[in-house]
């Protein structure tokens, strides 16, 4: 049912695009638009400037009045309702996220809409689990087949849709989570063939990549630059993003005003490369660029750089302002222009690379998708499905690998975690384990505990009806915490036979302190670390005190939300 509805959803959700583009752009009533295929200047001329400030607007007031969590990219707030808010997602994100995104992406904001269908799709699986009333990891695995449904859908691509979901969103890789995902995707495929047409998202000419067994050693150089090129341009997209995310509203408080500047400038740019270049380019998913360019219709380094230049700062900026819509397609159009560029620049210095730019640009796709949201697995996979052609594998394994590594070798955060980052909530990144992972801390703390002073005997700080020394004990001094005491240490024995003995002689030095929002996985990895038996949870302060704690996280109760992670 999630993989119906998702495929119907991606169906609406593009004929909305169309409709908007064709009001704004063509000044036609229509549903019919093909993205592929390059449209020449806008028929209002300048005015076209108008069009991404008027729609920006609109969307503001969608996003400020019905669902703030429609504004941006969309996939960090499915990855945050995993990790944060047990997997739910309100219904109406999915018609306001649709509705939002489309006049975005219409009017001429550079974003994409893989993104807008990934939480449109994570949104139903969400809101249809929670009408039939399913757990906590039910919620999750639905919402994760919603969105991998959705990429599915959307490039007709649907081991790649499969591998986004158990890549960037599932927390457990099993069966009990693997299936479903598999059966929404492959729902939401045959609905989209069926509805827009069995072919890819981009028409591939026969391109003859290198066999392995037939690489030289430019071919060799040319695909590691590449991929290295690559890392960096994802890494200043990732860079640039969080920059414009929070420049604007330094700008102006009024969110309206934000969004007037930098529509403004997206506007300003399209009219300035229609008068040159008789084509707007930078607008929209850019999809036309992208095949113009494996059509070999685009293939001046200069231009292509420029191109790439500037769609980089219209997205991010689109997305600073606060508009509403994805970066995989703009991830597509960088790789793309990038990596045509490079091998237009580079044919003269490396002429028997055998790198083309239709060729680099497919590869330049495939690593600065990889790169930029960290699923390397699902670009790899992804690139495949849309060209057909085995002989590409080892090229994008190659790029992807190295970009991917460089990036994260100047930034650890993808361009999905950095922003759920900047909120405090951390993505665990070694997280296929089981979805007890995704509980937080306060989950799980037990929050009957004991507060002593130093200095206090064991019979005074005992509790008289804690015969079973079940109680943990924090041992503070003017109001510090100076240790921990786990619970069942033996204490209460202790202060049958020592009753005289200070409480902090039994306390714990090496302190392990967490917030109640922390991820299990961080608190694991803290009592790791310290090789502690209890952590103390805290809320607010970030130099905790004895008035902050809320509980304890000790390692029973820790294997109690691991026992209770495998019910049936």
């Amino acid at each position: 049912m999630i993989g119906v509805m998702t495929g119907l959803g991606a169906v609406v959700f593009r004929a909305l695009i169309g409709l908007v583009h064709n009001l704004s752009y063509n000044g036609r009533l229509s549903f019919v638009y093909n993205a592929n295929i390059s449209e020449g200047p806008s028929r209002f001329g300048d005015l076209v400037l108008l069009s991404p400030i008027i729609g920006g607007l609109l969307v503001v007031f969608l996003v400020r009045r019905f669902a703030p969590e429609a504004k941006g990219h969309g996939v960090p707030e499915v990855m945050d309702a995993i990790f944060y808010k047990r997997g739910t997602i309100r219904g109406t994100v999915a018609v306001i996220k649709a509705l939002a995104s489309a006049i975005s992406i219409g009017s001429g904001a550079a974003v994409g809409r893989e993104g807008p269908i990934i939480q449109i799709g994570s949104a139903l699986g969400s809101a249809f689990s929670q009408f039939i009333r399913l757990s906590t990891w039910q919620k999750i695995t639905l919402l994760s087949a919603g969105a991998g449904a959705g990429i599915a859908a959307t490039f007709n691509t649907p081991l790649g849709g499969v591998l986004f979901a158990l890549e960037i969103l599932l927390p457990e890789v099993s069966n009990r989570t693997f299936l479903p995902v598999v059966v929404a995707t492959g729902a939401a495929t045959t609905i989209g063939r069926i509805l827009i047409g069995p072919d890819p998202a981009f028409a591939v000419p026969d391109i003859q990549f290198p066999l392995v067994e037939s690489f030289n050693l430019q071919e060799v150089i040319a695909f590691v630059l590449l991929g290295l090129v690559c890392g960096l341009a994802a890494w200043a997209f990732i860079r640039m993003l969080v920059f414009m995310e929070d420049g604007f509203p330094r700008l102006s408080k009024n969110e309206y005003v934000q969004n007037v500047i930098g529509m403004a400038a997206i506007g300003l740019m399209m009219v300035v490369l229609a008068r040159t270049f008789g084509h707007t380019y930078i607008d929209g998913v850019g999809y036309s660029v992208i095949q113009d360019i494996l059509d070999h219709k685009m293939t001046g380094a200069g231009l292509l750089a420029l191109l790439f230049a500037l769609k980089l700062l219209a997205t991010t900026v689109s997305l600073g302002c606060g508009a509403s819509g994805g970066i995989f397609s703009p991830s597509l159009y960088l790789g793309a222009t990038l990596g045509a560029a490079f091998a237009a620049a580079t044919s003269s210095v490396l002429p028997h690379s055998g790198l083309t730019p239709s060729s680099a640009a497919i590869v330049g796709m495939a690593a600065m998708v990889g790169a930029g949201t960290g699923g390397v697995m699902t670009a790899i996979v992804m690139v495949f499905e849309m060209t057909r052609d085995y002989a590409i594998i080892v090229p994008v394994i190659v790029a992807v690998a190295l970009a991917a590594g460089m990036r994260r070798a100047l930034v650890n955060e993808t361009i999905y975690t950095v922003k759920l980052r900047h909120r405090g909530h951390r993505i665990p990144k070694e997280r296929h384990t089981n979805l007890y992972l995704v509980k937080q801390a306060q989950d799980i703390m037990e929050r009957r505990f004991v507060i002593a002073r130093a200095g206090t005997t064991l019979k005074q700080a005992m509790v008289t009806e804690d015969i079973d020394d079940a109680r943990p004990i924090v041992v503070e001094r003017n109001g510090r915490i100076v240790g921990l005491i786990p619970p069942r240490s033996g204490v209460w024995v202790q202060s049958q036979i020592n009753p005289d003995v200070p409480i902090e002689r039994f306390a714990e030095r090496r302190l392990v302190i967490c917030r109640d929002q922390d991820l299990l996985s961080l608190v694991l990895a803290r009592l790791k670390r310290h090789r502690a038996g209890a952590a103390i949870v805290f809320r607010g302060s970030v130099r905790p005190r004895v008035s902050d704690i809320v509980g304890i996280v000790t390692k029973r109760v820790i294997a109690d939300a691991v026992i209770d992670s495998y019910e049936d």
